[in-house]
């Protein structure tokens, strides 16, 4: 079926019976930006919203070199072998431009990847965190419709893709390594204040007694920090997902925090305060998708920029004026 042809309805029925090539299908609809596939996709979103909802969406991140991908491979076989749906999906700020790391994640994660309980897709984003955050958010409740009860959303790229990941996420696991000197090293604060669940990672042979003496670190360091989750304590493990071992014992802190904020009624709070987020940033692309498409208001935007560049305007005074020639079309 050429995109072009897609039948939403079609689309989403096949989708909710667990096609898997109808999810991919799917996916690429909402992430294309021509208008008639938008139309497309908003109706097919529509149609499957009864059908989401019901999922644990797990953000997870860490540092270069912390194991991520042996991690995510391993609590995915965990999850799929105790009868989970598992769906990962990458939120790349570089794949566009370089095929970004996905596709190693595949080839690493080979076991998971042929698994038929198990899916994985890159959110390639051409540099454009926005752009990710939509269709990152919309992709999750895809796979929710399709019948997968976990979505794993992995950061690839660095530093604000953190902040994206939390912001559509229910809980957000950080791997940290151990042996880095400070073990504070490396890490911004802000990052910290996003966590709900930490693990040090290879936690095993030489440096299982580091792993111990880093989790002990922070743990204090968390101490002095409001949890992103109220009332919550941020939990800290020890795991080393090449020998699989703490692995169980990370997902559990993730069911026992998803239970927190079901007890407490956070999670149909933060889903609510993500969903308005998401409509504000929707509204936003929207909105300069709308004066990029008029030739008057793209006419003064070019100008404005010019000035900009010259330094005769500030960038105050330059949105104001394409704000009001956008405003006063008619």
């Amino acid at each position: 079926m050429s995109r072009k042809h897609i039948d939403a309805e079609a689309l989403a029925i096949a989708l909710v019976e667990g096609d898997v090539g109808a999810l991919s299908r799917a996916i690429t609809l909402i992430e294309s930006t021509l208008p008639e596939d938008r139309v497309r996709a908003t109706t097919l979103l529509a149609r499957l919203h009864a059908h989401t909802g019901e999922a644990v969406r797990l953000g997870i991140s860490g540092v270069p070199g912390v194991g991520k991908s042996t991690l995510i491979e391993a609590l995915g076989m965990h999850l799929v072998n105790e009868g989970s749906k598992v769906a990962v999906l990458a939120v790349d700020p570089t794949s566009m431009r370089s095929g970004g790391s996905i596709l190693g994640d595949k080839t690493r994660m080979q076991e998971l990847a042929h698994h038929p309980q198990a899916f994985i897709r890159p959110s390639p984003t051409s540099g454009a965190l926005g752009g990710v955050a939509a269709t990152t958010r919309d992709s999750i409740l895809l796979c929710e419709a399709a019948g997968f009860d976990v979505v794993l959303v992995e950061t690839v790229g660095v530093g604000q893709s953190e902040v994206t990941v939390a912001g559509m996420v229910d809980c957000f696991l950080v791997l940290m390594l151990a042996g880095a000197g400070d073990e504070l090293q490396g890490i911004k604060r802000g990052i910290l204040e996003l966590v709900d669940v930490l693990s040090i990672n290879k936690s095993d042979g030489e440096n299982e007694q580091a792993s111990k003496l880093a989790a002990a670190e922070y743990r204090r360091a968390l101490q002095l920090m409001s949890p992103r989750t109220p009332g919550w304590v941020v939990p800290v493990r020890n795991s080393s997902a090449l020998h699989g071992a703490g692995v169980s014992e990370v997902w559990g802190a993730v069911l026992t925090h998803r239970q927190h904020l079901m007890d407490t009624g956070f999670l149909v709070e933060q889903r609510t305060a993500q969903q308005v987020e998401s409509l504000e940033r929707m509204i936003e692309s929207g909105v300069m998708s709308a004066m990029r498409s008029d030739p008057k208001v793209q006419a003064e935007l070019d100008e404005v920029v010019l000035e900009l560049r010259a330094g005769t305007m500030t960038p105050r005074s330059a949105a104001e004026r394409v704000l009001a020639s956008y405003l006063s079309r008619g």
